[in-house]
């Protein structure tokens, strides 16, 4: 067994802490002993350990004055405290005072290893989580959202405003421009950040389980509840819902969410008592809302209610001075992602990112470059590494002959998905997980762009 935690053994009864450290350094423990208080944070201040294991009654310094001396000294070590049983509330002050556990004498050694392996995989759980939340953090933090271009740095001085506040903020934009990024550098920015940051794609869910996947539903509420169901919006208390593609959520249910919005109370399904949230809410949406709300689609005041403040992404046309940096970024992704020595962008491929039409907005340009990343074989991409479709000009028609910008818009997005489907075989789960977008909300593109669902 490869066991690597250090462990301080304190009592000044010398057959107590030897036998106590006889049985660690058998299974394994670097073990170091001390006959009372004093000496253990002599120590202490030399050394670090991962556990001290203090008897609470000693002469020179007792263990209570110890254990707080070791917290101060560092709170990452974990006290375990020894103590008599006609001193059960000493045990408990010293608990309250911060020591992990407590062990009562005469010591029973494998209860006492059992304490010691249950705290270090605690402990071990509690780091990792640090990990966790600190790569969460760099993942969500600014660097991801790259650009220098003006419009960029609207973005960027929106976001560190509204992050200081609990304000609703309705992030617009292309699909593909990259609204949950920026979600999540709100939340992870925030004071919330230490809570849970939620993402409910609103056009994933069917409609008929909505309201129970965003409220909760109790136990027999509806055929199949067989156990009670806390919801999305409970999952988030403290820290940030998103509701992304808010503009999907049924006309039956945003009154629900304008008042859980307004008044910080849901009802789940199946009760009638309303339960607090303390929910922060960002929604986002690749819809004109005010036009959803003129033609019925949505409530006006819920739109409202969710564009305290508007933060509009911008498309790449609107940025294409950003786009170098983009390229660099994604590459430097990917590269270290698949361990390839790649070190740029030859000048001729860049120009033709640069002259591309990037309808898919950055989702489009981060998967050109992951393919890109893929097929190079040198230490620079090349003209050669890129689609076929950036060799022959494009794969998009020209606009000429459409009586409207919509009928264009319509046309563009038609082409764009027949190639997508195309792509996939026209597999369309697997398309609408490309594209990044519902099964449902797939089908009524199809449907309204008249393509035919085979």
């Amino acid at each position: 067994m490869n066991v690597t935690e250090r462990i301080l053994v304190v009592d000044d009864e010398e057959i107590i802490r030897d036998s106590i450290s006889f049985i660690l350094k058998k299974e394994g423990f670097t073990v170091q002993v001390a006959e009372n208080g004093r000496a253990a944070y002599q120590k202490l201040l030399e050394e670090t350990f991962d556990i001290v294991i203090t008897d609470l009654e000693m002469p020179e310094m007792k263990g209570i004055e110890l254990l707080e001396k070791t917290i101060q000294l560092n709170p990452q070590t974990t006290v375990i405290i020894v103590t008599a049983y006609g001193s059960i509330e000493t045990a408990i002050a010293a608990l309250r005072a911060g020591a992990s556990d407590y062990i009562l004498k005469p010591v029973e050694f494998d209860e006492l290893l059992v304490k010691i392996r249950r705290l270090l995989d605690q402990k071990k759980l509690l780091v990792e989580n640090q990990l966790l939340r600190r790569q969460l953090h760099r993942e969500a933090d600014f660097s991801n959202l790259v650009g220098k271009s003006q419009p960029m740095q609207k973005v960027f001085d929106t976001i560190k405003k509204v992050c200081r506040t609990d304000s609703t903020v309705l992030i617009t934009g292309n699909s593909g421009t990259g609204k949950e990024l920026v979600a999540k550098a709100i939340h992870f920015n925030s004071a919330r950040c230490e809570k849970p940051f939620i993402t409910v794609n609103c056009g994933a869910i069917p409609e008929t389980l909505i309201e129970s996947e965003l409220f909760g539903h109790k136990k027999g509420a509806f055929t199949g509840a067989v156990a009670d169901k806390i919801g999305y919006f409970k999952a988030a208390v403290g820290g940030t819902l998103f509701l992304d593609e808010i503009s999907e959520m049924p006309l039956s249910l945003q009154v629900k969410l304008l008042r859980a919005i307004e008044q910080k109370e849901i009802t789940p399904v199946g009760m009638s008592i309303s339960v607090p949230i303390d929910v922060r809410f960002i929604a986002a949406t690749n819809r004109d809302l005010r036009r959803e709300v003129a033609e019925g689609r949505f409530r006006e005041d819920l739109f409202y209610r969710l564009n305290v403040v508007e933060l509009k992404l911008p498309s790449l046309i609107e940025r294409k001075e950003d786009i170098p940096l983009l390229v660099e970024h994604f590459v430097e992704k990917f590269r270290a992602d698949m361990r390839k020595d790649i070190r740029g962008v030859e000048s001729s491929a860049l120009q033709m990112l640069m002259q591309h039409e990037w309808k898919g907005e950055i989702r489009e340009l981060e998967n050109i470059i992951e393919r890109a990343v893929i097929f190079c074989q040198g230490t620079y991409i090349t003209p050669n590494d890129l689609p076929e479709f950036f060799h022959s000009g494009g794969s998009m028609e020209t606009m000429d002959g459409f009586a409207s910008l919509e009928e264009a818009m319509n046309n563009l997005q038609r082409q764009y998905l027949l190639a997508e489907l195309k792509k996939n075989q026209f597999n369309k789960e697997h398309t609408a997980r490309m594209l990044k977008i519902s099964l449902p909300t797939l089908y009524r593109r199809l449907k309204t762009l008249q393509i035919p669902l085979k």
